[in-house]
Parts: structure tokens; C-alpha cells; sequence
């Protein structure tokens, strides 16, 4: 619907002078007077299109994107700077501060529709940025483990949850896809602390982030797959559709190969001679490349963080791979902060308060199960205990893209009300104690090792 009025209005001066003041006003830019023609979407999501007074195109700012950007970035680096003076991994400030400013708590911020677009730069980047630290001669070393391992843990997952929901009495469908759901770990922040960590070429953290890569691939079909649950597509469509993708993807790949082979390596270096003087043309040129290539992926049907991660080892294959990382540092580390405080203005601090009790022993029980079925698998296929645990802690759990399949499957129906705030709450907290996994992952290692729960002598060898 677009509408010229900013919302529709039944307050009289009386009732708007009887209102209290509240400190989130501050924040709101909405005027009487406001001459802006915009959309408003089916969850009253406003948007600035057009001045309509105006017969050409001129420029326009939207005051209330750059209101919502100014308290979300001030807030990351109030909370970022406060763990870090506690010695705590920023990363959790930038949730806690995402958790305070937004609907589910002091609503600074209530649309957070265009906030979150925004931030979705933060996964593209990190994904770039990973891609050209990985190894792609490792993936191969790895890609066993990474694709049918990985394929492995999503079955047995959905496997258990659809077994213990028909026991319970619940939906098989809900089952399957609460195990679909579990079976998603964070690409986004697990690749940020193993980057920040400096370990992706340790031998876990390659199996890991294979692990994950997969998992990106999956998404679309488990998108695909939720139609079916769903009741909207029938099991032959549903085929189809996974089918399909799987076409697009290799389709994808291969082009990405051959290109990596020919052209990108001449473009680059152009890209430094150019730069000879300035590194902004170089700077600019890695930027758009990453986000050609992810474009691209999703015009195929792919996700864009699959793209942005492909260009990224596109590039690592090439000798440019540490020079393209030194330029788009700063900008990954903004965007990715944007992107972790907009996870957290997805907490609904309220509801998680009155169910905290169910909330922190469903978080418990994610990393319990996980970690225990990720170890099972990742040990299946030849790995020692040492390098299976720890790949086991590492995703333990629940990833951002849980986020949107869990706003899929309300869309269908699958899951409504209190089960969806509590599966939102679970996602985000879980994602919260990914700091404390990975602070804990070399002290439960040093300790097996003293234990012997794991042979000393093959440590060397896999790690």
C-alpha cells in the first residue's frame, strides 16, 4: 500500500497533550507535516519513496534510516567498548546493545525493517573476507567430511526432532522443522572468531568451516523444503525445487572456477596499477566484485552470502589474496557490527524474562545436543576425538539463517506465538554463548589431553 500520509492518525490535541513523554521520542522523526509519498508494507514497515511535489528526480534522505543507523552504530561501540574494557568479546556487546535498542526492549528503534537490509552487508563481508583467508586445496583435504558430514548432521537432527515431536503428540512437520532449524550453526560469527583468532588453518577450524559452507548451501533447499512441511507444494514440486538449485549452484561454481582462471587475475593486477598512487580504485574494485558475485548467486536462486564467500575464494587463488583483505577490513568490521546489534534488536527482552527458566535450559540442551551429534559424526568419518570435539563445541549454535527460516515457517504456519519468541530467543542467546564456547574449546582440550580422553600421539597429526 502507499500512502502520503505518514500513518493514519485518530489522536486529538487533547489525547496527544494527555500523553506522558518518553525517552524513545527522542528518536522518532515523524512529523505532522510529512510530504513524502511511501510504502507501507503488510507488517507496517514504512518506507520514504518519492517527494510527490517535485516533477523531477531529486535527491532524498530518509531521516529515519539515518536516526536508526546513528543509535544502532553508537550503541555496537558503547557496548563493544564496555566488554572489551571488561576484557569480554565485543561481539556480545554488539548483541546486548542490539537487544536494548530495539522492540523487544527500550524501542529506540521499532521498524527495524531497513536497519536490517542494511546490516546484511555485515554477513556479505565476512564472508568475503573469509573466503580469502580459506585454502581451497584444504576444502579439498576437508570436503568428505564437509559435505556429506554436513548433510549427515542436518538428517539426524530433523531425524530426532520429527521422531520426538510424533512421541510427544506434536505435528511431524513441526519436528522436522525445528530439526532443520537446529541443524543451521553461525557462519557469520563463527568466522569472525576464527578470523579474529588467526587458527583457519588449523585443521577443526577447516573442518568447521567447511562444515558451514554446506550448511549455506542447504539453506535454500531446507527454503524449499518448508513449503512442503508447509502443505504448499506437494513432495514431486518440493523435489523439483531442491533440483533445481542444485543445478544453479554447480552451474555458479563452475562459472566462478573458469573466470578465477582467466580474467579475474589480469583484473586485479590492472586494479593495482591503477592504484598506484591511491588504493581507493583497488578498494572499490574488491568491494564490487564481492558484491557482483553475490548478486549474482541470488539471481540464480543461490544465497548472497554463497556468492560473496565464492568471490572471495575466487580471489584467495590468485596472489591478491592479502592485499584484498588489507582493503576491505575496516569495511567488514562496521558492517559486521551492524549486522550483530540487529540480530540483537530481535530479542524480545519481556518475554525471555518471564520464560527465562525455559529459555536457559533449551540453550543448554542446543549445545548439549549439538555439540554431541557434530562430535559423533565428525568422529564417523576418521577424525581423532580432539579434532571432532572440537568441531563439535565450535557449532554448537544456532545460526543467523535460523533467523529467516524461522520467519519462513510462520509465514507457514509452522510455528506461531510463544514457540516463535521462544525459538527467537533461543537463536540469539545461543549465539551469545558462542564467546564462551570458544574461550572454553583449548581449556576442555588441555584438559582431555590430561585426562586422556584422546590419544597425544595423533594431536600433532590432525592439528
Amino acid at each position: 500500500m502507499i500512502t502520503h500520509d505518514k500513518a493514519k492518525r485518530n489522536d486529538t490535541p487533547s489525547t496527544i497533550a494527555a500523553k506522558s513523554f518518553q525517552i524513545q521520542d527522542v528518536f522518532s522523526l515523524e512529523t505532522e507535516d510529512s510530504d513524502g509519498t511511501q510504502l507501507i508494507d503488510q507488517k507496517d514497515n514504512v518506507f520514504v519513496m518519492s517527494n510527490r511535489k517535485s516533477k523531477y528526480p531529486v535527491l532524498q534522505l530518509d531521516l529515519r534510516l539515518i536516526s536508526d543507523l546513528v543509535v544502532v552504530i553508537v550503541s555496537a561501540t558503547i557496548g563493544g567498548i564496555t566488554f572489551s574494557l571488561l576484557g569480554q568479546p565485543v561481539i556480545v556487546g554488539y548483541l546486548l546493545a542490539g537487544s536494548l535498542i530495539g522492540p523487544g526492549g527500550l524501542n529506540f528503534i521499532s521498524e527495524i525493517v531497513q536497519v536490517e537490509t542494511t546490516a546484511q552487508f555485515g554477513v556479505i563481508f565476512l564472508l568475503f573476507a573469509l573466503g580469502l583467508e580459506f585454502s581451497l586445496d584444504k576444502l579439498k583435504v576437508v570436503g568428505p567430511v564437509a559435505v556429506l558430514g554436513g548433510l549427515l548432521q542436518i538428517l539426524i537432527l530433523m531425524s530426532f526432532c520429527g521422531l520426538t515431536a510424533a512421541l510427544c503428540g506434536a505435528k511431524l512437520s513441526e519436528g522436522v522443522f525445528v530439526g532443520s532449524f537446529l541443524s543451521m550453526s553461525s557462519t557469520a560469527v563463527v568466522s569472525k572468531f576464527l578470523v579474529e583468532k588467526g587458527s583457519a588453518n588449523s585443521l577443526h577450524c577447516q573442518v568447521t568451516i567447511g562444515t558451514l559452507i554446506l550448511q549455506d548451501c542447504a539453506v535454500g533447499l531446507l527454503f524449499a523444503l518448508l513449503a512442503v512441511l508447509g502443505g504448499n507444494s506437494g513432495l514431486l514440486e518440493g523435489i523439483i525445487s531442491m533440483a533445481k538449485l542444485v543445478l544453479m549452484l554447480s552451474i555458479f561454481i563452475a562459472i566462478g572456477y573458469v573466470f578465477s582462471l582467466s580474467l579475474l587475475p589480469r583484473f586485479l593486477k590492472l586494479m593495482v596499477q591503477l592504484s598506484s598512487q591511491t588504493n581507493e580504485i583497488y578498494q572499490l574494485a574488491s568491494v564490487a566484485f564481492c558484491l557482483l558475485s553475490a548478486w549474482g548467486s541470488d539471481r540464480l536462486g543461490i544465497s548472497l552470502e554463497l556468492g560473496s564467500f565464492v568471490a572471495g575464494v575466487m580471489i584467495s587463488t590468485t596472489g591478491f589474496a592479502q592485499h584484498t583483505l588489507e582493503q576491505v577490513e575496516p569495511i567488514r568490521n562496521l558492517f559486521a557490527a551492524l549486522f550483530l546489534a540487529s540480530i540483537g534488536m530481535l530479542i524480545h527482552v519481556q518475554f525471555l524474562w518471564n520464560h527465562v527458566d525455559i529459555l536457559f535450559a533449551s540453550v543448554i540442551l542446543v549445545v548439549i545436543v549439538k555439540t554431541i551429534v557434530v562430535t559423533g559424526v565428525i568422529r564417523a568419518f576418521g577424525y581423532n576425538f580432539r579434532t571432532s570435539f572440537a568441531v563439535g563445541l565450535s557449532l554448537a549454535q544456532i545460526g543467523e539463517f535460523a533467523f529467516i527460516l524461522l520467519s519462513r515457517a510462520s509465514n507457514f504456519h509452522l510455528v506461531e506465538g510463544k514457540m516463535y519468541l521462544l525459538l527467537l530467543g533461543i537463536t540469539a542467546f545461543s549465539l551469545i554463548t558462542t564467546p564462551l564456547m570458544f574461550k572454553i574449546i583449548p581449556a576442555v582440550l588441555h584438559l582431555g589431553k590430561l585426562m586422556r580422553w584422546f590419544p597425544a600421539e595423533r594431536e600433532n597429526n590432525q592439528e
